[in-house]
């Protein structure tokens, strides 16, 4: 199940971000625990999440553009100390009762900028850091960094919060960010495949383009990957409102419900390591998209606590499934010259989520949270098994 930490460069890689992963779980529940407490409106919630990931459906195209005219370690090495920056910087904002709503939407939206540069050069580094043969594992064993941190992140939140406050939250976040970067420092470079100052990068992107074009499967892996950022991953602005006014719970109840769904995803990302091969990739994305919506559908209707723990943990392992499976498709096909900027193209799956996030916000504000989250659970449903069975059909006619 640990195969492809034996390779010195992905294990460095692996470490590295096992502290971020930590990080951004944290700080992006903080943030929104933080507006809630400032604001106790539903509306900032979506306002903040969009803020976040909105530069993604802007910027990321550009990031892959320079993950292939770059060094990419060096590249994600920068953005990492500038996430442990900006950490510091809300939890300063914090302990002189200087934060303001906006003091976050404006950090948010740098956060947002950061990460269209780095994720699609994380992204693209990964395939060059051992035989592409354990590639698949290599990416289930990134998901388990995810849903670990998913776990962890949720029983320290509440307790960081209540021996140091919030502010005290911000500071590990940074100190976290901080420990990435130095791990990161120590990869090897890795090879440019860009042409170069050869080539304007308007060039570069437009070449990008026309390599997705050329292959429908991919245009439809981009396109599964944005129908669940809309509709199913930004499920998340609204935890704090199900925690505390559904639930009638408080930032325990909210912690619960993170833990839940972090326990979920690792399980989904435990049994994709050790049994999901390249070959299932298709009836995989099928069962855990259709899995995932359901699944989301069923906590939205629900006011029961128990039954809310449940479920979101369900929705936690198809989540996991779903987009390591994708991720996973389509970097199997892309070339290495093409990394980049493809990988970034398929990001805005995870920069999508922003408008999910507003979406979510507005139905939230206008009819309620169970409504506009049941109402886009279903969206989902029905999107996302269009589009796995297009899939399935274009390989097997490939094949």
């Amino acid at each position: 199940m640990f195969e492809a930490l034996k390779f010195r460069e992905y294990r460095i890689f692996w470490i590295g971000n096992s502290t971020s992963n930590i990080g951004i779980f944290m700080l992006m529940a903080a943030n929104l625990w933080l507006m809630h407490e400032l604001t106790n409106t539903v509306l900032y919630l979506g306002i903040l999440t969009f803020t976040g990931l909105g530069p993604i459906l802007v910027l990321s195209m550009w990031g892959g553009v320079i993950a292939d005219r770059v060094n990419r370690v060096r590249l994600v090495t920068i953005t990492r100390a500038c996430f442990s920056g900006t950490a510091l910087l809300t939890g300063l904002l914090v302990a002189f009762n200087l934060i303001q709503p906006w003091h976050l939407i404006s950090i948010s939206l740098i956060n947002g900028i950061l990460l269209s540069f780095d994720i699609p050069s994380r992204q693209a580094m990964v395939p060059n850091l051992l035989p592409r043969e354990h590639l698949v594992n290599a990416f289930a064993l990134q998901s388990m960094l995810g849903t670990g941190s998913a776990i962890i992140g949720p029983v320290f939140l509440p307790l960081i919060e209540k021996i140091w406050g919030i502010e005290g939250v911000f500071m590990i976040i940074g100190v976290a960010y901080a420990f990435t970067t130095i791990m990161f420092s120590k990869l090897s470079k890795q090879e440019i495949y860009s042409k170069g100052k050869a080539q304007k990068p308007w060039s570069d992107l437009i070449e990008g383009f026309s390599y997705i074009r050329q292959h429908r499967v991919m245009i439809a892996l981009i396109s599964i990957g944005i129908v669940a950022g809309v509709f199913t991953s930004s499920y998340t602005t609204l935890l704090p409102v199900f925690a505390e006014d559904i639930l009638e719970g408080g930032v325990q109840s909210y912690g619960y419900l993170l833990l839940s769904g972090g326990i979920g995803g690792m399980i989904g990302a435990i049994l994709m390591a050790q049994f999901a091969r390249s070959r299932d990739s298709s009836l995989i994305q099928v069962t855990s998209g259709v899995g995932l919506s359901l699944s989301l559908v069923i906590f939205a209707l629900n006011s029961n606590f128990v039954v809310a723990v449940v479920s979101i943990s369900i929705v936690g392992a198809f989540g996991l499934v779903f987009s390591t499976i994708n991720n996973t498709f389509l970097q199997n096909m892309i070339a290495d010259e093409y990394r980049g900027r493809v990988s970034s193209i398929h990001q805005l799956g995870w920069g999508s989520s922003a408008l999910g996030g507003l979406f979510l916000g507005f139905l939230a504000q206008t009819f309620g949270p169970q409504f506009g989250l049941s109402l886009s659970a279903s969206i989902a449903t029905v999107s996302i098994l269009s589009l796995c069975f297009y899939i399935k059909k274009e390989s097997e006619e490939k094949i």
